[in-house]
């Protein structure tokens, strides 16, 4: 364990944090010493790490000496706020936050996809790409690779842990309400969510677009390095709670065939093909609850756009949109 890395984790409380420190454990990630770091609230708490009790300490700006890799999980505000405090000590920072996905000197890494690009920390600052993002690039960056993505139209269906604990109670309690025949309260969505879906996820922009829609062109266009891709994304909220999923049809600059998007995938890590319609097999969310893989199925070639396909992608938005993806950030590190 002496040979090992310094860990922090500025969030540790939060399921994205608590589902980091799994990760660490499963992938027996080399670590030397872990602090987990929250808000005063939680300071003092205990926690176990690889069978030890650590205690929650405060988050300050003087938490980071001495850590080589500080994950961040505890929002954009706290992001802006301790991630420069954290490089300034001489630690890598790997954010799970918006804060700083679109800094130019802040690298935007799928580690399937855009590895290399870890190579070049100015900032000492490394963004994991929103979730959505991420599960839809896992899909398309095997296609991409090999015939040239031109365009993403892409409607979302997220789960409500996408919102933390208070989308998933609100599912809970809503489910209870209507089961027992009670008033349904609406606190964490602009809609009841339970036997609903909503079309707005984040906040609404110029446009008509929400925030959550264009992460999805702007993160898509820097992980890539394609800064021409063309992407229209509809993001919806639905009762379901864990594991997003994402409907794509994904243009090309060459033709592309069914068979040919199967053979893209085959031996690439992270992504399974499920896909047999005959036998009614496709991703749906449970396939992939707690699961590091993303799952692709219903290919179909497109009858509207020329050298396109239509597809389904699955992901657990926890894991491999947050928490995992970080931790194979750390792992090229």
């Amino acid at each position: 364990m002496s040979e090992g890395k310094h860990i922090a984790i500025a969030g540790a409380t939060g399921a994205v944090g608590i589902e980091m420190m799994k990760c660490l454990e499963e992938r027996n990630f080399p670590v030397a010493s872990i602090k987990l770091l929250a808000s005063a609230r939680s300071a003092g708490k205990t926690m176990t790490f690889n069978g030890k009790t650590i205690e929650v300490e405060e988050l300050t700006h003087d938490s980071f000496e001495g850590v080589d890799i500080a994950f961040f999980s505890a929002g954009g505000g706290t992001s802006k706020e301790f991630a420069p405090s954290a490089a300034k000590a001489g630690a890598i920072v790997i954010d799970n936050s918006s804060a700083f996905r679109m800094d130019e000197d802040v690298p935007l890494i799928v580690p399937e996809v855009n590895p290399e690009a870890a190579k070049n920390t100015p900032k000492g600052i490394i963004a994991n790409p929103n979730c959505t993002t991420i599960i839809s690039l896992m899909a398309l960056a095997p296609l991409h690779e090999k015939y040239g993505l031109k365009s993403i139209i892409a409607s979302s269906y997220q789960a409500v842990s996408g919102s933390g604990q208070a989308g998933i109670e609100e599912l809970n309690q809503q489910m209870d309400a209507l089961v027992n025949n009670k008033e349904i309260e609406i606190n964490c969505y602009p809609k009841q969510i339970v036997s609903n879906v909503i079309p707005h996820v984040d906040v609404f922009q110029e446009g008509g677009y929400t925030k959550e829609e264009l992460k999805m062109l702007n993160e898509s266009r820097k992980i890539l390095g394609l800064t021409d891709l063309k992407v229209t994304c509809t993001c919806v909220r639905v009762p379901v709670m864990r594991s997003h999923s994402v409907s794509i049809t994904a243009a090309f600059e060459k033709p592309i065939s069914v068979e040919d998007a199967r053979a893209a995938f085959a031996g690439k890590p992270g992504i399974k093909v499920v896909d047999s319609p005959e036998e009614e097999l496709y991703p749906v969310p449970l396939d992939t609850t707690c699961k590091d893989d993303c799952l692709v199925g219903r290919i179909r070639e497109d009858k509207v756009i020329d050298n396109a396909l239509a597809l389904w992608v699955v992901g657990d938005q926890v894991r491999k949109g947050a928490a995992l993806n970080a931790v194979q950030i750390g792992e090229i590190l």
